[in-house]
């Protein structure tokens, strides 16, 4: 008998789920989408987000170059540790002419395709 129930329940539940899952049943149930804003262009979506996390990655570069400035004047003449703070300096300046000139091309492909 129990088996029975069970077996009714799961039928029922499947039906359940069938009926609420489908897109007019729920387009009558609980109505159009509310317009929330934002935009349907995918492209410029896609951009902007390229354009942000370029953006923080140079606001990350410039942090790290102010932390190395930071250590080497910290460092008290130990050339190690100068040296290691030089070196530093020197690839966050390479990564940041990367990151601009990134930025630069994500610019131009946005404004001319």
């Amino acid at each position: 008998m129990i088996t029975s129930i069970r077996h009714k329940s799961l039928k029922a539940s499947a039906v359940a789920f069938c009926w609420l899952s489908s897109a007019p049943a729920a387009l009558a149930m609980f109505g159009s989408t509310p317009d929330i804003g934002g935009s349907d262009d995918i492209e410029g979506t896609i951009t902007d987000i390229i354009k942000n996390f370029l953006n923080l990655m140079a606001l990350l570069a410039v942090v790290i170059i102010v932390i190395a400035g930071v250590r080497m004047v910290v460092s008290q003449g130990e050339q190690e540790a100068v040296e290691k703070s030089k070196k530093t300096i020197l690839f966050a300046i390479i990564g940041l002419i990367v990151i601009l000139l990134a930025r630069a091309i994500v610019q131009f492909v946005a404004d001319f395709v």
